[in-house]
């Protein structure tokens, strides 16, 4: 098929090509078992291994279509016979594979067949899918005979429908960033500190840099964040923003700043711009051509959470495939003129028939800024992190109240496996299941019986342990193959786990995590031979994991407005050694807060007891001098409880409300209500927890904070363990480990009081070591600190 002269403009993968334009059938999400890279390298070469002689691998092949080059490389082409084969490993019966992947495999065993004959001349060729079992690489062929022609139209068919995209994609991409480049600040001034956070985070993306800005509440950090990473993108070749939260309350404030943009943008063209009334003036949609999508949690954006994801079961996933192209264009339309938010994608999916979950997952390959949970960039299998490596995406990232990430990082890079569940699995397993789950039970036994203590450290997973492990996934993995809805729920979420830890124990590093063994309180249930406990790799530093990532990433911007000390993030999260650190001054004047250092008191644990009755006068003297709402923060609910209960006995007249534990959204609701502009009360709350941070209360629903803590972390095992790895990594364990974390919580909480240039209030800092030096720097430099 011969080509223009020109350069191509697009270049496409076969399998991408294939993937764009060839899916059919349903969404089918069945759990069947991939193979790993290792076992797919194994069965390619055992196959190569039983070709003729002339048979050839990997052979390269390369057309032009118009503007477009198509490339890739046939697995298998043997000449002699005509014939080109597209090899899949697999794990138990073929015919079980969704019938979207095997529509997938024959498109783009068929385009190589084009590709092979347009090469050689070739009338007809022979097309196989070769599938090849992992468990004893036994094959099993799909022949098609095809004449050229017929590959060819085919071809033809697949080309077009993706030039159609990618030329209207062309045009949006031109759009978009002439708009971004013309677009104004969206409020009619800057607030006090908001200019200089955007100038530097313009001046990162600009160079292509890691930033670390550390900024009060009240300055506008997300649009002064959001507003210079976009304006860079036509500058700079950026292909996508991915602004990262830590908890919804910052999602909706990005999607805000987005729609504040959308609306400046629109108010300029209709005042007239400089391209008024061109012909490329009117072809834009009013507003910003700025596609905006926000990614939902399953659970959240699941339409029949009764219901398995394939056709059988989910009428939204039933043909899935085949209605995407219309939901797809739909969404990219209307995303250019209203954010694709959960509301919005249910809207349209459903039009489309399809589940509004997955049709968000497919716009994330083509929305201009994403706003996600971290996990969807920096998790093990993050999607944002996947997409933009495939796709080959010059991205930034913008992480919202970046103070969370280590925390979330090492959670995201931890698995555990907990001995109550396993007995769960073993209850109903099938016969197949038993012995391997059996044997798996005894050697876990044996660990357990060996502890103990509440929690000890392990070199390594004993070999039986690890082999036992691996062979229930193993047999797990079989019976899914063999049957996909085979499993009880507790046996699937065995498997789950199970995976998950052995795939960290692959790179476990004892620089990085450690592998333990954790009791459950209480007593053994009744007959069994070994105590319950939790089987877990831990991650203590995230940066190994969490480094690449950012470095992946044009540029990047942390920001929150606790953010010091710059190494303590930089360290723990792998950060370049070029980043750049910013401080920026806020609206709030010392004369807006009235800080008390109360030294009189310790907090310490063994002290407790003794500090019930001090705070408690503390806070109804406070309260009788000036009437309000405050929140008094602990270091748990057990110590809340009774300092509540002191301050009841004492002085019941005065009005408390506490946090209840577990609280869900409804009773979290219940409690920030009662901070009523013009209440009068006491709300009992832990520090770190719901009501400690994200909690905006301005004006007189909140005047005053009470911080009965330091904030520290227990001195636990597992803690003196994260200490001593941490001293050996950067020299600075006990800060790291115990007084930074501490010390934050301490900040975020005091700063739910002053929320505007408006408000005024009071924070009692209640422990003698606030008043140590290496504790009061930590602490905000605009406080005035008064004993």
């Amino acid at each position: 098929m011969p080509g223009p002269a020109e350069p191509p403009r697009y270049t496409v993968a076969v399998r991408a090509l294939c993937e764009f334009g060839a899916r059919a059938g349903d969404l089918d999400l069945r759990f069947t078992p991939a193979p790993t890279a290792q076992q797919g390298i194994e069965g390619h070469r055992a196959v190569a291994g039983r070709r003729e002689p002339g048979w050839q691998a990997e052979f390269a092949l390369e057309t032009r279509m118009d503007e477009l080059r198509v490339r890739g490389r046939a697995d298998g082409w043997d000449p002699g016979r005509g014939l080109v084969e597209e090899i899949k490993t697999h794990r138990g019966d073929p015919a079980r594979l969704p019938a979207n992947h095997r529509a997938l495999h024959r498109a783009q065993a068929r385009v190589y067949g084009w590709l092979l004959c347009e090469r050689f001349g070739l009338p007809r060729i022979t097309v196989s899918v070769v599938y090849v079992a992992i468990e004893d690489l036994r094959e099993t062929r799909h022949d098609e005979d095809c004449a050229a022609d017929e590959l060819r139209a085919d071809f033809i068919a697949l080309c077009e429908r993706w030039l159609t995209w990618a030329r209207s994609e062309a045009l949006h991409r031109a759009a978009r960033d002439a708009a971004l480049a013309a677009l104004p600040f969206p409020q009619a001034a800057w607030r006090e500190g908001q200019r200089e956070l955007a100038e530097a985070v313009f001046r990162s993306a600009r160079a292509g840099a890691c930033l670390m800005a550390q900024a009060p509440t009240g300055i506008g950090k997300t649009l002064g964040t959001l507003f210079p990473l976009l304006k860079a993108c036509a500058s700079q070749g950026i292909d996508r923003v991915f602004y990262l939260t830590a908890k919804s309350p910052g999602a909706a404030l990005a999607l805000e700043a987005a729609d504040a943009m959308r609306e400046a943008a629109g108010a300029v063209r209709a005042d007239g711009g400089a391209d008024a009334g061109t012909d490329a003036a009117r072809a834009r949609p009013s507003g910003l051509p700025l596609r905006v999508l926000a990614l939902t949690a399953k659970d959240k954006a699941c339409e029949h959470p009764d219901k398995a994801c394939h056709g059988d079961s989910c009428p939204l996933a039933r043909g899935f495939h085949d209605r995407l192209p219309a939901a797809r264009a739909a969404a990219a339309d209307r995303a250019s003129q209203a954010r694709l938010d959960a509301a919005e994608l249910r809207e349209l999916a459903l039009a489309h028939g399809l589940c509004p979950y997955w049709l968000g997952h497919e716009m994330a390959r083509w929305s201009d800024l994403v706003v996600a949970d971290y996990n969807h960039y920096f998790d093990t299998s993050a999607l944002l992190h996947a997409l933009s490596q495939e796709q080959g995406w010059q991205v930034a990232l913008a992480v919202d109240e970046a103070h969370n990430l280590p925390e979330r990082a090492r959670a995201m890079w931890s698995a555990e496996l907990a001995s109550p569940g396993l007995r769960a699995a073993m209850a109903d397993a099938p016969a197949a299941l038993r012995r391997p789950l059996q044997r798996l039970q005894r050697a876990w036994n044996r660990l357990a019986r060996e502890s103990d203590v509440p929690w000890r450290a392990l070199d390594s997973l004993p070999a039986p342990l690890l082999r036992a492990l691996e062979a229930v996934t193993e047999a797990c993995s079989d019976q899914l193959a063999d049957e996909p809805a085979g499993l009880s729920p507790a046996l699937r979420q065995l498997h789950f786990d199970a995976l998950a830890l052995l795939r960290l124990l692959e790179t476990h590093d004892p620089a990085h995590s450690v592998i333990d063994l954790r009791l459950l309180a209480g007593d053994p249930p009744r007959g069994a031979r070994a105590p319950d406990t939790v089987l877990g790799l831990r991650n203590l530093l995230p940066a190994p994991f969490i480094g690449p990532r950012m470095q992946a990433a044009h540029a990047s911007v942390l920001f929150s407005a606790t953010l010091a000390p710059a190494s303590f993030h930089a360290d723990l999260l792998g950060l370049p050694a070029d980043a750049r650190w910013l401080e920026v001054s806020g609206p709030f004047r010392p004369e807006q807060l009235t800080v008390r250092i109360v030294s009189g008191v310790s907090t310490r644990l063994a002290d407790r007891d003794a500090s019930l009755t001090p705070i408690a006068d503390l806070i109804a003297a406070q309260f009788a001098k000036t009437p309000g709402n405050y929140l008094a923060f602990f270091s748990s609910h057990d110590y809340l409880a009774r300092a509540a209960d002191r301050l009841a006995e004492r002085h019941p007249a005065l009005p408390q409300w506490r946090q209840p534990r577990g609280a869900d959204p409804a009773a979290r609701a219940a409690f920030l209500a009662q901070f009523a502009p013009g209440g009068q009360g006491v709300g009992f709350a832990v520090l770190g927890g719901a009501f400690a941070e994200g909690v905006d209360l301005p004006g007189e629903r909140l005047i005053g904070a009470f911080v009965a803590t330091l904030g520290l972390p227990p001195a636990e095992p597992l803690n003196e363990l994260t200490r001593a790895r941490l001293d050996a990594a950067f020299g600075q364990g006990h800060d790291y480990t115990y007084l930074y974390p501490g010390l934050r919580k301490v900040v975020q909480a005091a700063g739910r009081v002053i929320r505007t240039p408006h408000d005024r209030g009071w924070v009692f800092l209640i422990d003698d070591r606030f008043r140590r030096p290496e504790v009061r720097r930590l602490l905000p430099g605009w406080w005035r600190l008064a004993d």
